[in-house]
Order: C-alpha cells, then sequence, then structure tokens
C-alpha cells in the first residue's frame, strides 16, 4: 500500500484566520549544560525560523555552569545578532529546575515555555 505524506504547505494549521489574533507573547527558556554548539545553535534558529514573530517576545538560554569554551564568549558572541536572544548563566551546577527558575525570574513574556535543547 502506498501513503503519500500531506503536503505542508496545504495544513489546515496554516490557514489564514485559524487561530486568535490576540494570543499572548511567550518567553522561550532553554536549559542547556555543555551542550553540543551545533545543537544549542539548530534549537535557537529552529525556534526563531518557525515562532510568528508577534507571539515571540524572547527567547532564554540559561546555562548551568558549562565547562565548555565554545559556551562562553563564543556563544555570547554569536547570539548577539539576534535581538531576541538573552543568555543567563547560573554562578554553580544548579539543576534543571532550579535553572529554569533562573530563566523564569527575568522572563517577561506573558506565557512561559520551557524547552530542551
Amino acid at each position: 500500500i502506498e501513503r503519500s505524506l500531506p503536503d505542508i504547505r496545504q495544513s489546515r494549521c496554516k490557514e489564514p484566520g485559524r487561530y486568535l489574533t490576540n494570543l499572548p507573547k511567550t518567553s522561550i527558556i532553554i536549559i542547556f549544560h555543555n551542550e553540543a554548539w551545533t545543537v544549542l545553535l539548530r534549537t535557537v534558529h529552529s525556534v526563531i525560523n518557525r515562532s510568528p514573530p508577534e507571539l515571540l517576545q524572547e527567547i532564554i538560554l540559561v546555562d548551568d555552569n558549562s565547562t565548555m569554551s565554545h559556551l562562553k564568549g563564543q556563544l555570547d558572541t554569536y547570539m548577539r545578532r539576534f535581538v531576541k536572544v538573552k543568555i543567563v548563566r547560573a554562578p554553580g551546577r544548579v539543576g534543571l529546575i532550579r535553572a529554569r527558575m533562573l530563566g523564569a525570574d527575568i522572563a517577561t513574556g506573558e506565557v512561559l515555555t520551557f524547552l530542551d535543547s
């Protein structure tokens, strides 16, 4: 049996007027610790490219005290190009829940969305 996948361009979820126009903005909070460079960047780019700009308040990257050098200055330099991206660094290893709370404390969106990298 041959099955064809639905054409994403014709998906009902993208039909104009399908969603309310007054949805609240969200702060996306992503926790990472010693994450691979490509994985972290792919996550940020996916959020930016797939989120309606009018609904994305900010992306907050919370570093749970990573030790890898590419997650220090190189990450700061790279993320400066995105005005909606903020980086928060935990002073020591705090764990997933406390790292999420660090992000939530500085979030300004009406809705908080937590993602894994």
